[in-house]
């Protein structure tokens, strides 16, 4: 075996963290992936991997070989792709993760208009709201929304979120008016449930800033759902725009306090740092950012209080 695709296979040992996971990133037999590692150790005459019966971990020369493997395949990779340039089509597989909502309202759109434009590029997509270890579950790259709680990731943003204050026409005919974040205090929230007894953090239209507490009669895990709730007047929401924005402008929901701003994530793509970003999956990330660059298509800006009347 080369020693390039003995490297390649070390690398995604390490940043698999188990011979399990990496075997499951690159396709291979498990027994496989063990026996080209040993092959490496012995050829090298030391020991890289420290071995236990759940974990790896790098010995003084494991890690030396690690950091200086790196870099050559990464650079080797750079120059395949700077060779090939134009003159080869994009093509391969590209594995990504996106949240749920806003992967099959905001990102799916794209990735077949992607997929369209590039037919030797087969796309495996996990839309989820699980917690996904990037280089674990062999994922080239991800969509993420909120606060970048993994700061061994590469991140881009992509796109700003605002968070939405709604409810159904009817909800506001029988319960408000409301007019100041105050006569939200104790209403009947439809809460994303992964916010269990968190207030909202806001800043009011005089720079006031302040925490308001809303009384939660649903709970779920899919804010496409809890959205629908509040289309059918079970109460109040606080949710991104992406997924009130069609109820918004169809006027199923009303859009309650809109010179409040709460607290809200940003969109961003994220990958691996010591992993070589293949041309198609940076070809992607720029396709992505192309589409959600300026105003977003899920923005409500210019759409104001419609309670009058």
């Amino acid at each position: 075996m080369d020693r390039f695709a003995e490297a390649e296979i070390f690398i995604h040992t390490v940043e698999a963290g188990t011979i399990t996971a990496a075997a499951n990133a690159l396709s291979l037999d498990k027994s496989v992936v063990s026996r080209r590692i040993k092959a490496l150790e012995q050829r090298l005459g030391a020991t890289l991997l420290n071995r236990s019966t759940r974990t790896l971990s790098l010995t003084d020369a494991g890690r030396s070989y690690y950091q200086r493997a790196q870099g050559l395949v990464r650079a080797w990779r750079d120059m395949e792709d700077e060779a090939s340039g134009a003159e080869c089509a994009l093509a391969g597989p590209i594995r990504i993760a996106a949240p749920l909502s806003f992967g099959l309202s905001q990102l799916g759109p794209i990735l077949i208009e992607f997929q369209r434009e590039h037919s030797d590029i087969r796309l495996d997509v996990d839309f989820s709201d699980r917690t996904i270890d990037l280089i674990a579950d062999g994922f080239d790259m991800a969509v993420r929304i909120g606060r970048l709680d993994d700061s061994a990731m590469i991140a881009r943003k992509i796109g700003d979120v605002q968070m939405i204050c709604a409810a159904s026409p009817q909800w506001l005919n029988e319960n408000g008016p409301i007019e100041t974040v105050e006569d939200l205090r104790g209403a009947p929230e439809l809460r994303y449930g992964l916010r269990s007894g968190k207030g909202w953090a806001f800043r009011g239209p005089n720079g006031s800033r302040g925490t308001i507490q809303l009384d939660p009669v649903m709970l779920a895990s899919n804010g496409s759902f809890l959205r629908d709730a509040a289309v059918a007047g079970f109460g109040v929401i606080i949710t991104p725009d992406f997924i009130l924005c069609d109820a918004v402008r169809s006027g199923q929901l009303i859009r309650i306090l809109p010179d409040y701003i709460f607290d809200a994530p940003t969109v961003y793509a994220v990958w691996p740092p010591n992993r070589h970003m293949p041309r198609r999956v940076r070809a992607l990330v720029d396709f992505i950012n192309d589409r959600f660059s300026g105003v977003a298509p899920w923005s409500l800006e210019g759409i104001r209080d419609s309670q009058e009347g």
